[in-house]
This record gives C-alpha cells, structure tokens and sequence, in this order.
C-alpha cells in the first residue's frame, strides 16, 4: 500500500468512526463538533440545541483532539491500525470499539486547555453537569465558568503585578457599588434627587467598558456639568476601591484585560495555557469582555463563539451586537455555521417569530424550521384593562391545569416589573402559586447582607463599606457621628477605617467612643486570628456567638425578626452545602467570591412548581 493510499484510507475511516460516535446530531450540529481548528462562528437560533453542540464539541476536542479538522495523520499510522479501524467500521463491534477510537485520536486535548464561558451561574451550572454526564471525572478539570467567575479565578492567582490590589480583594456587587456612590455624593454636596446615583453609576460603568479611567474621564470632561460631576465622583469611587481593595464586577473584567494587556507574561502563560476558546451567547458581550476573548485566543485564534443575532436584548447592560455582527471581519478566516432547526416550537410559533424577526436589519439572517409539526395557533387577547388581563391570564392557567397540566408549565413576561402587581393580586385571589423573578432575593435581604458583610470584613479588614454597614448592628453605641468623625480620620490618614478604631484609644478625636471601637475591632481580630483552624460552618457560629447579632433578633421575639433569625440560620445551611460541593475544602474566599457572582436566576429550585413571573430581560 502507498503512503497517498495509506493516507485516504485513513483520513476515510478516522472521520467516519467520529461520525458515527456524534451520530445523534443532525447535520449541522455534527459540522459544528467537527470544526475544531481556528476560528468558529456559530449562529444557534432559539431551540437549535446549541447546549448539546457545546457539549459534544468539547467531548469531541478531549477524545479525539483536531482529528476530525485536519488532514494529517499520525507518524505511527500503519496498515494493521487501518484495517483495526476498517475492521470496526464493518459492524462497529464493541469488541474492536476503544481500541478503534484511540486510533482514531489524534492531539487529543487536556480538558484544562478548554475555556468555556457562558454568562450566568445558572447556564454554567448546567454546563459543568452536562459535562460531568458525558465526560465524568475529566470534566472537573475544564474551565466551564462565566466571565466573572473565570476573571475572578485569574485575578486572585495574578492581579498583585498589576501593584494595585491584593490576593485578597473585597468584591463589591451592584448594590454595594451604588451605596459607596451615594455616600460620596453626599459628601461632595451633590443631590441625588437631582442626579440619580443609578445613572452616575452607569455612566462609570460604560466608560469601565471603553477603558476609559477615571483621570481621563475626568480630564476629558470639559465644561459639562454632568460630565464634570460625574468624573469628580468617578475619581473619588475609584480612590476608595483601592483603598478598600475592592473590585465591582465591571473591574473584574477591567483588570483581567489589564492584566494580559500590560503584563505579557501572564498573556502569554493564559494563552498557552488554553488551547481551545468558546463564549456562548456571545451576541450579549460588551466591548470588555470582547477585549478579553480577544486577547484569550490571540495565539493560537482556536475560538468558536456561539450565539444568536436575533436574541441580543442586554444593550442597556453595555452589550453590543457588533461583536457577533463583525467576528468574520476580526477573524477573516472563520467559518460560519448556522443552527436552524428547532427542536422546540411548532411551525406556528416558528412561522410567527421568522415573519417578526426579518424586519430587524441588524441580523446575519437564518430561518428557523421544525420536524415538530404545525401545533396550535398562536392566541392573542386584547384585554379591557389590566385587570381584564390578569384574570384572563389566570383562567387560562386554572383551566391548563385542570386538564392535567403543572404550576410550572408557564411563564407570564411583561415589560417592567411594576407590572407584576395586578397579575399577582388575580394569581392570590385564585389560589395560583408563584414566584417574582425580580423582586427581593434571599441575598439582599438586611439581615443576610449583614452576615455576609462581617464575613468580608473578617476576610478583608480594609473594606470601609462593609465595615460601616455592620460596626453598630447590633447596637454597640457606636453612633452615625463617631463612624463618620472615624471615616473623616482614616481619609485624612490614608488609612482604613479598621485601622482607626483598632487605635482609638490613641486618637482624642473619639473621646468617649474610643473603647467601644476597640472592643469592636479586637472581637473581628479574635475571629481572625482563628480562621486558620475553623471550618466554614465553625467560623459561621464563632460570628453570630461573637457578635450576638442572633440573640438580638430572637430576643426582640416580633415575626419579623423570627423571620429575619430563621434567614440568618439558613445561610448557615448554604455554607454547609458549598462546603459540601467543594469536598470539605472551600474557604471563606471562595464561598464570598461565590456569593458575590450570585444571580437572581440562581435562586429558582429545581424541581418547585409555580409560575414564574418576570420581565422580559
């Protein structure tokens, strides 16, 4: 035989014994796994079973490597391989089946050189699950994660060179961001009725995302008034980060692309380091976390972004269209496959949603289509009012349900979630359960984000914000005068503000406060000095036995305070589970870093069955 014969015949097997292990997918999906090298756009329309792509392209890269994508054989390829590979083919016998497969291989991929980045904890949970049930053991070792979870992992092995935070940084969320934004607000003077903290702090949010720093915006502000003041806040917002060594989730992000940006070593060390690179919805990415791909994959350009032009809904959030739009222009030799089949509409729904979307011009442009048949029509009702709507909304549902149907076999969507008013008063009335996506989750509940704001001034005394939240809570007669006299020296300093009330008795500006604050200071110590030697779930009971911030509420005996010490036990029971998850070996790090990236997705149960309400974002 020929090494030109050898070759085809080879190539000929090793694609069809592939095929053959992907033979559940149809033939687009199984083009999708089977593209492995260079740069990969994939447009999965609505219910295209892009999850399952994800998943056995990943499974394909781990077993098979590039084989499947490339039209080189091994060095060793030799006749008796081939015919064990042919004989295989001849009736895919389990007796020829791993042998025949491990021929087929070739540069299989370490799962740790994987990189898959989805966009809430949820999806990634399921992807990590997914994974673990197609591929065991070796899924642990893939970086299936969001962005923020995976620029958290990176900036607490490196973000020291950067020579602006420690390892140990507090992370701020959403609400904590906008809390330090009025308080400086209040100290510049400016009013909040006047200029909304929620839109200062998008204002910074979107110059984060062009890297646009402080002392630029600042300097680029010229006479505008908005832009001046925002800037001045803007600066002082990033002073107190730093000293607080906080991180927003926006400077997650931020310094991950300033990492490789500035440090080639540490780019260098990631882009070896992943070999394959693949971003899910990535029609909802913003410039920044763009930036970040970018610079993952600028070595080897091994990149597969999925997502759909047709579902991009997060612009007020930053993300830009143009991203998936453009991705054939930044990577000039991309292939494009499109996922059009959908697996989970009828042609009505399908036909609807095609006749609404073509009107879009901002679109790569595909047609959805379905094996599923023509189902039932679409309805539309045209209600009297809202309450017309809401009982009508109700009585479908009773009557769903009546003929057999579950709580959870619906979803009711409106545009803002002021909306949700009338359809929860029809849904009580008539005795539907439900549950408000949007509302007040378990995590920005007081008594939880006061736990959690010990727990990070224990893991991170020089975080100002949490501090001050929890210093008199419970009471301890430490007045709002003496914590904002204590913040007014600290600032003075350059110091935290643990570091003042550690040495309060040293400083007369305290007076009579002064002891208060330092026995306040040395039970955080004492509570620190044991973290080494405790488990979470120790530490946990140490902190509501130090603080009494338990006693306090059961002693005051109203429902509401039964409530709130009931919420407080409960976290005890999710620090118990996270633990779990980690086989015993998660620490306080990692258990606030998981809190922080906590989405309101997250809180939904699995198996519950109500309705679920929510906006359309």
């Amino acid at each position: 035989m020929t090494n030109t014969e050898l070759k085809s015949r080879w190539l000929k097997a090793r694609n069809a014994i592939i095929e053959h292990d992907y033979s559940g997918l149809n033939a687009e999906q199984l083009s999708a796994v089977k593209t492995t090298e260079g740069a990969l756009l994939l447009l999965a329309g609505a219910g295209s079973g892009k999850t399952t792509v994800i998943i056995n392209r990943i499974a394909n890269l781990i077993k098979y490597g590039c084989a499947s994508d490339s039209e080189e054989i091994p060095q060793d390829a030799n006749e008796e391989k081939l015919a064990l590979m042919e004989k295989y083919l001849d009736g895919f016998s389990d007796e020829y089946k791993a042998e025949a497969e491990a021929i087929a291989a070739f540069h299989p991929v370490e799962p740790w050189r994987i990189i898959a980045i989805t966009f809430t904890n949820k999806a990634a949970q399921e992807l990590k699950e997914r994974l673990q049930k197609k591929l065991g053991e070796k899924a642990g070792d893939i970086w299936a994660s969001t962005f923020h979870s995976a620029c958290l992992r990176i900036l607490h092995r490196e973000i020291e060179q950067l020579g602006i935070f420690s390892s140990n940084f507090t992370i701020y969320d959403t609400n904590d961001s906008l809390s330090l934004i009025k308080h400086i607000m209040k100290e510049l003077d400016y009013d909040e009725k006047k200029f909304p903290a929620r839109s200062i702090i998008s204002r910074i949010s979107a110059s984060k995302d062009e890297m646009i720093s402080a002392e630029e915006f600042a300097a680029k502000a010229g006479p505008d008034p908005w832009k001046r003041m925002v800037g001045e806040i803007y600066l002082e917002y990033t002073k107190r980060m730093r000293e607080a060594n906080a991180l927003d989730f926006d400077d997650l992000i931020l310094y991950t692309v300033k990492l490789f940006m500035e440090c080639e070593d540490v780019r260098e060390h990631y882009q070896n380091y992943f070999k394959y690179v693949l971003v899910d919805e990535y029609q909802d990415t913003n410039m920044l976390q763009y930036k970040l791909v970018s610079l993952l994959s600028g070595k080897r350009r091994n990149i597969c972004v999925v997502g759909d032009d047709d579902q991009g809904i997060y612009k007020f959030r930053g993300a830009t269209i143009e991203n998936i739009l453009s991705f054939e222009k930044q990577y000039a030799d991309c292939r494009v496959i499109r996922l059009e089949q959908n697996y989970r509409s009828t042609e009505y729904i399908l036909n609807a949603s095609n006749s609404v979307i073509k009107c879009n011009s901002e679109r790569k442009g595909k047609q959805l289509w379905t094996n599923n048949g023509r189902g039932e029509k679409l309805t539309l009702y045209l209600a009297a009012n809202e309450n017309d709507e809401a009982q009508y909304i109700a009585s479908q549902i009773l009557n769903a349900v009546a003929q057999g149907g579950s709580w959870n076999d619906f979803a009711v969507l409106y545009r803002m979630n002021a909306q949700s008013n009338q359809l929860e008063h029809a849904f009580k009335r008539n005795g539907i359960p439900y549950k408000v996506f949007g509302g007040m989750k378990f995590y920005d509940r007081a008594e939880i984000k006061d736990m959690l704001a010990y727990l990070c001034v224990i893991n991170n005394p020089d975080d100002d914000l949490r501090l001050t939240r929890i210093i008199n809570v419970p009471p301890r007669g430490i007045g709002d005068k003496t914590i904002s006299t204590a913040l007014e020296i600290a600032a003075r300093n350059g110091t935290s503000l643990f570091e003042v009330i550690k040495n309060a008795r040293n400083i007369d500006e305290l007076g009579r406060s002064a002891p208060k604050l330092v026995i306040f200071a040395n039970m955080i110590d004492e509570i620190r000095d044991e973290l080494p030697s405790l488990t979470l779930e120790e530490l946990y009971d140490m902190l509501l036995a130090k603080t009494g911030y338990l006693s306090a509420l059961e002693e005051k005996n109203t429902q509401e305070d039964i409530t709130r010490a009931e919420n407080v036990r409960e976290l005890k029971t999710n620090i118990i589970a996270f633990v779990k998850e980690r086989g015993g070996l998660g620490n306080l790090t990692e258990f606030l870093d998981e809190m922080a990236l906590y989405t309101d997705m997250d809180d939904a149960e699995k198996d519950a069955s109500y309705e679920t309400l929510m906006t359309m974002y």
